[in-house]
C-alpha cells in the first residue's frame, strides 16, 4: 500500500462510477488483499464480493458500478469495532488501487444483500461499498449529499484529542510527533461525519473513546458509532506504524474521568 498519509489525506467517498468494470488484474489483488485482512480485537470480518446485476442488488444512491463488497461478523462484543478496522483497511487499499468506495449501512436493499452474503442467524452485516472506477465529475444527488453532511468538514484538533484528562485539550503543538498520527485520525470518515471519537494521550498511550450521539444504534447494523471508532482505530494504527512506531494494542480502561455520555473503548500503548 502506497503512502498512508497521502491516501487518507486524498481519500472521499465514492458514489459515482464511471462505468467500467474493474480490471481482472485489480480484482484478483483486491481478494487477495481481503483474505489476510486482520483487526486489532482478532475478531474474524468476512468480506465478499457481490454483482449488483446477477445477483438482483439494488442501492438507491450510487450509480457506476455493479461491483460491491459486503463484510459480514459474528455477533459478539466489539464487532462493530472490527468491521470498522477491517473494513477502512480494504477502502484504503481499494484507493490505493484508483478504486473508488462509499461505506454503506442503510440506503440499499438490505435483504438482497444480507441474502447475497448468505448471512446466518448469529451474523451481522453491518455494511457494504460499492468499488469502481470514480466518474470524473460527481452527480448532482452525490454533491446534495455531501453538502448535507458537510462532508469535508472536520472538528478542530483540541475538540477531539486531549491531554491526560478531559478538561485539557490537546493542541498539535503540543502532540509534537504524534500530531501528524493524530491529524490522520481527525480525518477519518464517520457516519454522518458526526466524528465520535474522542482520544486522551498520555506519554506512551493514546485511549480511544466514543462521544455517543442518539440515533445510530440498530438491530440490523448494530452500533454504528463503535463502526467509526474502528475505522479510528485503524487510521491511527498505520499512520503510528508508517511513522515507525512499535504499538501495543489493549482494552484495559485506563480510569480516566471521562463525561457521561463517552465512553472508553481501545488503547495503543507506542514506543
Amino acid at each position: 500500500m502506497e503512502n498512508i498519509t497521502e491516501l487518507i489525506r486524498n481519500r472521499r467517498s465514492v458514489r459515482t462510477f464511471d462505468g467500467r468494470e474493474v480490471s481482472e488484474e485489480d480484482l484478483e489483488k483486491l481478494t487477495a488483499f481481503m483474505e489476510k485482512i486482520e483487526n486489532p480485537f482478532a475478531i474474524p470480518v468476512q468480506f465478499k464480493l457481490l454483482n449488483a446485476k446477477e445477483q438482483k442488488l439494488s442501492c438507491p444512491v450510487v450509480g457506476g458500478t455493479n461491483l460491491y463488497v459486503g463484510a459480514k461478523v459474528q455477533k459478539i462484543p466489539h464487532m462493530e469495532e472490527a468491521v470498522g478496522y477491517s473494513f477502512e483497511r480494504l477502502v484504503l487499499y481499494a484507493l490505493s488501487l484508483g478504486i473508488g468506495a462509499v461505506w454503506i449501512g442503510g440506503t440499499m436493499d438490505r435483504a438482497a444483500f444480507e441474502k447475497a452474503m448468505a448471512l446466518n442467524g448469529n451474523e451481522k452485516m453491518p455494511c457494504i461499498s460499492p468499488l469502481g472506477y470514480p466518474a470524473k465529475k460527481m452527480s448532482i444527488k452525490e454533491t446534495m449529499m455531501r453538502k448535507g453532511v458537510k462532508a469535508d468538514s472536520r472538528l478542530p484538533f483540541e475538540t477531539l484529542f486531549f491531554d491526560g484528562t478531559f478538561d485539557v485539550p490537546l493542541t498539535a503543538e503540543k502532540a509534537g510527533s504524534l500530531a501528524g498520527v493524530l491529524e490522520m485520525v481527525r480525518l477519518a470518515p464517520s457516519a454522518v461525519n458526526k466524528q465520535p471519537w474522542r482520544v486522551v494521550k498520555e506519554k506512551n498511550a493514546v485511549h480511544f473513546y466514543l462521544k455517543r450521539n442518539k440515533g445510530f444504534i440498530s438491530d440490523a447494523v448494530g452500533d454504528v458509532q463503535k463502526i467509526d471508532l474502528g475505522i479510528a482505530l485503524c487510521h491511527f494504527a498505520l499512520a503510528a506504524k508508517e511513522g515507525g512506531l512499535n504499538l501495543h494494542f489493549q482494552t484495559n480502561d485506563p480510569g480516566i474521568a471521562a463525561p457521561d455520555d463517552t465512553e472508553y473503548i481501545a488503547s495503543y500503548t507506542f514506543s
